[in-house]
Parts: C-alpha cells; sequence; structure tokens
C-alpha cells in the first residue's frame, strides 16, 4: 500500500493534460480550498459516483481517562463523513482477493509496485 502525496497528484495531471504543473497545482488548491469553505458552511458535497462529503455533529459526551480513570466531559464537535459512491464503490470491491484482509495489503508485493507504477 502507497501513500500518494497531492504533488503526486499534481504531477500524474500535469503530465496527462500536458498542463504547466504551476497551473494544476493552483487548480487543485483551489478545488480543496473549495472543499474546506463548504464543508466549513456546513454545505453537503456531492460528486456523482465518487461520494458525498458532509459534517455531522458528534454530540457531547462523558469520556474516561484510561491512565487515571477519571471521569472528563467531551464537548459536542462537528465532523466530517465521506460516503463512496458508486464508482468508488465498485473499484474497491475490485480483486479484492488480491489483499490480505486482515492488513489491507497486497498478497503479493508486485502489487503494490505495479499499482504505483502504473498510477
Amino acid at each position: 500500500m502507497a501513500t500518494i502525496t497531492k504533488k503526486e497528484l499534481i504531477d500524474r495531471i500535469a503530465e496527462a493534460t500536458d498542463s504547466k504543473r504551476v497551473q494544476v497545482k493552483r487548480i487543485v488548491q483551489m478545488f480543496l480550498d473549495q472543499i474546506v469553505d463548504e464543508l466549513g458552511e456546513g454545505n453537503r458535497l456531492e460528486f456523482r459516483d465518487f461520494g458525498v462529503f458532509e459534517t455531522k455533529v458528534r454530540a457531547a459526551r462523558t469520556a474516561q481517562n484510561p491512565k487515571t480513570l477519571e471521569r472528563v466531559p467531551v464537548p459536542a464537535k462537528r465532523t466530517i463523513r465521506f460516503k463512496a459512491g458508486r464508482l468508488m464503490k465498485e473499484r474497491l470491491t475490485e480483486n479484492t482477493d488480491r489483499f490480505d484482509p486482515a492488513t489491507g495489503l497486497p498478497v503479493d508485493p508486485s502489487i503494490a509496485s505495479s499499482n504505483r507504477a502504473t498510477g
């Protein structure tokens, strides 16, 4: 399993679209900023077949400090929820037999390197 950074995605998009990296970086950052702004306003973002981002309010609760066993109040807070869309679900369920269910890692190490190479 590989970690793909924003920089790597920008490089891939720039190469695939034959665009300047600086321009792609600006557009990707604008897109991400818009997502953050909309979620900050409490709006729901729906990208057909990809998924839905929305905010949920997690209710206040009482937790317990595991070291001292002291009860501690935890205030309510907003959190982000992502629900995968149809195409995302299909892609995630393809070839699941190639991955170890316990770890989520490829059974064959060449899968991880070939996925990284092909994107």
